[in-house]
């Protein structure tokens, strides 16, 4: 069942979501001696990310990745990782060899399949999804710690948008080329849907009004025309200030 907690404005949706980040990773070293963390890009998360940095005490073992990135250079405004690296890499001192950015100046093909081979290689896979968690069936995907997600307010999560083949890419896909994002830049990557719903927890994180009507959809009816809706409940948490949270019972 999905968690979702509202909480009284951005700065205490931020406050939140760094204290969940950080109980999981501390929970993921404690019990595997490793964590991974991925991190989307976006205004909401970059608070979040800032006091994160300050939160956790010591990032040893701590590997950070995306969930999503532009085609562009990795300085390009647009950049995610430009994002992650000004409000958490940079001032929390994150070993170079324990970040994995999605290398965009590649173009969406090449950057996907080297993405893709990294995860693979690096990150173990998980114990199912859904019913398959509970029956002990192994994931076929890495399996991500925490990922740290956005939600557009048409729904999207990473660039995984409305009614795209990419939602049908299979539970084996681990990373993937975008090339008509309704949002430009047109081409991207993007982790898969099976990658995101392979994750021990997905945060996700929704702050003002424009958000409010994507979060009631995302807690309806699963369907490809809301990708949110898609992720996998009993592992999300949504984090949401009054001005996101949707009408009625659910938001209170």
């Amino acid at each position: 069942m999905t968690r979702l907690t509202t909480l009284a404005d951005p700065e205490a949706v931020a406050v939140r979501a760094s204290s969940e980040i950080v109980r999981r990773i501390q929970s993921a070293r404690e019990e595997r001696g490793i964590a991974h963390l991925a991190l989307s890009g976006g205004t909401t998360p970059g608070r979040t990310y800032e006091l994160l940095a300050k939160e956790l005490p010591a990032w040893e073992s701590v590997h950070v990745w995306f969930a999503d990135e532009r085609c562009v250079g990795p300085e390009d405004e647009e950049s995610n990782y430009r994002l992650a690296r000004k409000t958490l890499l940079e001032p929390a001192d994150v070993p170079a060899e324990q970040i994995h950015r999605m290398q965009g100046e590649l173009g969406a093909e090449e950057g996907a399949a080297r993405y893709a081979r990294a995860l693979s290689e690096l990150v173990p896979v998980g114990i199912g999804t859904g019913a398959e968690l509970r029956a002990g069936e192994n994931a076929p995907v890495p399996a991500l710690d925490v990922v740290v997600l956005g939600i557009g307010p048409d729904g999207h999560v990473a660039s995984l948008f409305g009614g795209a083949p990419t939602l049908r890419a299979g539970e084996e896909a681990v990373c993937l080329p975008v090339h008509d994002s309704p949002k430009p830049p047109p081409d991207r990557i993007t982790l898969s849907l099976a990658v995101l719903r392979a994750a021990r927890r997905c945060v996700l994180l929704a702050t003002g009004a424009s958000k409010s009507d994507a979060v009631a959809a995302m807690l309806g009816k699963p369907s490809e025309h809301v990708p949110a809706s898609l992720l996998e409940r009993d592992r999300l948490s949504v984090l949401v200030d009054d001005a996101a949270a949707p009408p009625g019972p659910l938001g209170r």
